[in-house]
C-alpha cells in the first residue's frame, strides 16, 4: 500500500485515546515553583501604586516579578508594541489581557493567595472600544507614543477606473457588512513548565505554532542570545491560530532565568479567554457595478478591523482581507481602501481563514444581492465571474497556476442539486435527498413552531503560505540508516502538530518518497534543539512547506545512499516557495500570494420562525486539495472547519463591554455540541494538482471556514425572505428581525 493517498492512522492516535500523550500541564519536575498572574481590573489605565511588599511575605511566596525585572520588556510577533509585564509606577494598561505581575510560589495555591496582596492603584484614562470611536476625530490614542492616529496600518488597491465603469453599469449593489470577534475555544488552556537544562539553557515546554519565533521572543526579552532557549512542543490541545502570540512563554522563561528552578503555570479557562486575542471584528461598505447579464464591472470598498489594543498579526491579517473582499472573480475595476485601528478592546490576531472569513462574507454576500438583484442563479452568475488558468488578479499579478475554482463550484453545485441547463445552471425542484427523515434533536430546541427551509452557495479561495513579501522557509533533515535496504528513516522537522495530524502527513510524504513502509520511519519533532526553522503551523502553509522541504531531504539523501556513500546518509533541505511581493503604497500592484486553494460550499438550512433558531440540515463542502495525502485526515479538516465555521455564523456571540469580556466561560460563549453542527457534512475532495505543491498537494485546513457563513446566509434568505449581512446570525437577532416584518 502506498503511503500517500492512504488513510493511515496518526501516529499520535494510541497515546491520545489512552491519555499517554502528555500535554503541557501534565509535566512536572521535582522541585518546581507554580507561577499566577496578576490581571489588570480595568481595560485603559495608567498604574499609580505598585507595591508588592505584602505578597513577597506572604507563605510560600519566592519572588514576585514586574516590570522592571524583565530585561527588554517588549514583545510582538509584528511590531514590539506590547510589555511582558506592565507592573511598575507609571505602567499603562492598554487592555485586559496585559499581565501587571507574575508571582512564583511553592505551591499554586499559595501563588493565588498572594495576588490578593499585591498593591496596585489606577488612574483611568479616555478609552476607545469600536472601529467608529477609534477613528473619530480626535479620539483618544491606544498608543500615543506610535502616531498622531489609531490606525495601525492601511492598504489600498487602485485597479482600472472604477468612476467610469459604475456609469456604464446596468445594476449596483450597494451594502455594509458587520463581523465579529470569535474565541478560539481550544480544549487545552494555556500552560508549561520551564526549567534549566544541565548546561544552563533554558527550556520551555508549551503548546505553541512556530517554536523558533518564540525562541527568538523570549530571547529577545530576555536579552539572551537565542541560542541560549530551547523551545519544546509536546502535545498540543488545539490552535486555530489562538497560540501564534505568546502566553505564557516569556514569563516562564523569566521567573526560571531570575530563580533557577522549574516553574509551572497554568491558566484557567476564564484566563484563557481574557488572555489571547480574537478573530477581528470587522465593518465595511461595500458598492459593486455590473452589467444586465452579471458580469462584473466594478467594486469599491472601504473595510476598516478592530486590531484591538496591540498589534499581533493584525498588518497581516488585513493583507489578505483586503484582497479576499474581491472573492475569486475577475474584476476589471477596483477601488479598496482598508485600515485596522488601535483600541482598548481585547487584542485581535490570527484565527482560521485569517482574514479569508472576514474579506469572503462581504465579496460573497454582495454576489448574492447581485444574484437576487438579476433574478440569476447564483451558481450561474459566479461562474460567469470566476478565475480561469492566467487571469489577471486586481493587484495586477496573473494568478498562480492551478486554478480550480471552476470544477469545485460545479461539483458542490451538483451535489446539493443544481444542473447545467441551456439557459445556464439552476436549482432542481428538490435537494439532492429528502430531508423529512434526518434526525431533530438540536441543543437549543424550542416546543414545535413554524419551519422554513431554504439553500444557499458560496465559493472561496484561500492563499497557501506567508503572503505580500514576507520570505518563507522551511527546513527539513533525513537521515537513512540500514545496510542493503533502507531499515530506519529519522526525520526532523519542526513543524508543530497542533491536532490536525502535520507529523503523520510528513512521515507519510517521507517514506513515499523513500519508498518505504511508514512504520519505518521515526519523526524528530517540535523542538528548537534538534530541528531548524520550519515557519509557523499556519496560513495553510505546513504540508505546503514541509512537504517540499521533506521531499527535497528525502531525495538527497536517497541519491547518497544509491551511491553508496558512507552511511548514515543524512542530508538537510531548505525549501523556499516563490517570491512573493507586498503591496505598492499607492496602488496595491503586488504579486501577493504564493499559490491558492479553491472550496466552494452549500449549505441546507431550517429556520424556526418563531424562536429564530437555525439548524444547518446539510452542508455540502468541495475542496480542491491537490493530493490527498491522507483523505480521512482532510474529511477531518473539513468537518471541523465547518463545525468552527457554523460556530462563527449562528451561535458564538463574544461580548465585551468597554473593553471588559462578559462571556468568559464555555458556559456563556457558546460553542457547538454535537447537537449544533450540521446533521449531515458531505466533504467533497477533489485533487487537481497544484505544480508547487509537494506531490501536487495544496494547503487546506482553513478553506472550509471560510465560505459557511455566506452560504447560510444566503440559505436563510431563501428560508425567511430576509437578509442578514451582519454577524453571528444568533437565534435572538433573527427571531428579532423576522418580528419586525
Amino acid at each position: 500500500m502506498r503511503a500517500v493517498g492512504s488513510s493511515l492512522s496518526r501516529l499520535d492516535s494510541r497515546d491520545k485515546v489512552t491519555g499517554q500523550a502528555p500535554y503541557p500541564a501534565d509535566i512536572n519536575l521535582p522541585g518546581q515553583l507554580h507561577a499566577r498572574i496578576l490581571w489588570p481590573d480595568r481595560p485603559h489605565a495608567r498604574i499609580t501604586r505598585f507595591d508588592v511588599s505584602r505578597a513577597l511575605a506572604a507563605p510560600g511566596v519566592v519572588a514576585v516579578l514586574g516590570a522592571d525585572d524583565v530585561p527588554v520588556n517588549e514583545y510582538g510577533l509584528n511590531k514590539l508594541d506590547q510589555e511582558v509585564l506592565v507592573g511598575r509606577v507609571g505602567g499603562v494598561v492598554r487592555c485586559i489581557l496585559d499581565q501587571v505581575a507574575l508571582v512564583v510560589a511553592e505551591t499554586e495555591p499559595q501563588a493565588e493567595a498572594a495576588l490578593k496582596l499585591i498593591a496596585v492603584e489606577y488612574e483611568d484614562l479616555d478609552s476607545v472600544y469600536s472601529i467608529e470611536e477609534a477613528l473619530a476625530p480626535g479620539a483618544p490614542r491606544v498608543h500615543p507614543e506610535h502616531g498622531d492616529s489609531n490606525v495601525l496600518l492601511s492598504y489600498r488597491i487602485r485597479h482600472g477606473d472604477v468612476e467610469s465603469a459604475f456609469k456604464q453599469a446596468a445594476v449596483i449593489v450597494e451594502h455594509d457588512y458587520y463581523t465579529h470577534p470569535q474565541e478560539h475555544a481550544y480544549l487545552q488552556p494555556e500552560a508549561g513548565l520551564g526549567h534549566l537544562l544541565p548546561d544552563g539553557r533554558i527550556e520551555v515546554i508549551v503548546a505553541g505554532q512556530w517554536l523558533h519565533e518564540d525562541r527568538k521572543q523570549i530571547a529577545h526579552a530576555l536579552n539572551l542570545p537565542v541560542d541560549q532557549i530551547v523551545v519544546r512542543y509536546v502535545a498540543v490541545g488545539g490552535a486555530f491560530g489562538g497560540r501564534e502570540d505568546m502566553s505564557v512563554q516569556i514569563i516562564l522563561a523569566l521567573a526560571v532565568r531570575k530563580l533557577g528552578r522549574p516553574v509551572k503555570i497554568q491558566w484557567s479557562r476564564g484566563e484563557s479567554i481574557r488572555g489571547h486575542h480574537k478573530r477581528h471584528a470587522m465593518v465595511a461598505h461595500a458598492r459593486l457595478g455590473a452589467t444586465a447579464e452579471g458580469k462584473i464591472l466594478a467594486v469599491q470598498i472601504d473595510v476598516s478591523t478592530d486590531a484591538g489594543a496591540y498589534a499581533y498579526t493584525s498588518t497581516k491579517v488585513l493583507g489578505n482581507l483586503t484582497l479576499a473582499s474581491l472573492g475569486p472573480y475577475v474584476i476589471p475595476n477596483v477601488w479598496i481602501d482598508s485600515r485596522t485601528v488601535y483600541t482598548n478592546n481585547i487584542a485581535a490576531g490570527a484565527f482560521r481563514g485569517f482574514g479569508g472569513p472576514q474579506g469572503h462574507w462581504i465579496a460573497e454576500m454582495q454576489m448574492n444581492h447581485l444574484a437576487e438583484t438579476l433574478g440569476m442563479d447564483p451558481v450561474e452568475l459566479r461562474l460567469r465571474n470566476v478565475w480561469h488558468e492566467g487571469d489577471i488578479q486586481a493587484t495586477g499579478a496573473p494568478l498562480p497556476a492551478g486554478v480550480s475554482i471552476t470544477p469545485v463550484l460545479e461539483a458542490c453545485a451538483r451535489a446539493a442539486g443544481w444542473a447545467p441547463t441551456p439557459h445556464g445552471w439552476r436549482q432542481g425542484e428538490a435537494t439532492a435527498a429528502p430531508t423529512s427523515s434526518l434526525h431533530h434533536a438540536f441543543s437549543l430546541d424550542a416546543a414545535p413552531g413554524r419551519k422554513a427551509r431554504g439553500i444557499g452557495i458560496a465559493c472561496c479561495y484561500k492563499n497557501v503560505g506567508f503572503s505580500l513579501g514576507y520570505v518563507d522557509e522551511c527546513w527539513a533533515t533525513v537521515e537513512l540508516h540500514g545496510t542493503g535496504d533502507i531499515e530506519r528513516a529519522i526525520v526532523r522537522h519542526a513543524g508543530a502538530d497542533v491536532g490536525q495530524g502535520t507529523h503523520t502527513i510528513m512521515a507519510q510524504i517521507a517514506a513515499d518518497t523513500l519508498g518505504i513502509p511508514v512504520d519505518r520511519v521515526e519523526m524528530v519533532v517540535s523542538d528548537t534543539a534538534q530541528t531548524a526553522n520550519s515557519g509557523s503551523t499556519s496560513a495553510s502553509r505546513m504540508t505546503f512547506m514541509a512537504g517540499n522541504a521533506i521531499l527535497g531531504a528525502a531525495h538527497q539523501a536517497k541519491a547518497m545512499w544509491e551511491s553508496e556513500e558512507e552511511r548514515p546518509c543524512i542530508a538537510t533541505y531548505r525549501y523556499v516557495p516563490r517570491r512573493t511581493t507586498p503591496y505598492d503604497h499607492d496602488t496595491g500592484e503586488s504579486d501577493p500570494n504564493i499559490t491558492y486553494g479553491y472550496c466552494a460550499q452549500a449549505a441546507e438550512v431550517e429556520v424556526d420562525l418563531d424562536t429564530g433558531h437555525i439548524q444547518v440540515l446539510r452542508l455540502w463542502s468541495a475542496n480542491d486539495v491537490g493530493l490527498a495525502i491522507n483523505p480521512r485526515m482532510v474529511e477531518g479538516q473539513i468537518e471541523g472547519a465547518v463545525a468552527q465555521s457554523v460556530g462563527w455564523t449562528i451561535l458564538e456571540d463574544l461580548k465585551q463591554d468597554k473593553g471588559r469580556v462578559l462571556t468568559d466561560q464555555l458556559s456563556t460563549y457558546l460553542i457547538p455540541t454535537v447537537l449544533d453542527v450540521p446533521l449531515e457534512v458531505k466533504p467533497l475532495i477533489l485533487e487537481v494538482p497544484d505544480p508547487q505543491g509537494p506531490l501536487g498537494a495544496r494547503g487546506m485546513a482553513e478553506m472550509p471556514f471560510v465560505p459557511t457563513a455566506p452560504a447560510i446566509a444566503a440559505a436563510v434568505r431563501a428560508a425567511t425572505g430576509h437578509w442578514f449581512d451582519d454577524l453571528p446570525m444568533t437565534p435572538e437577532r433573527v427571531a428579532l428581525r423576522l418580528a419586525s416584518q
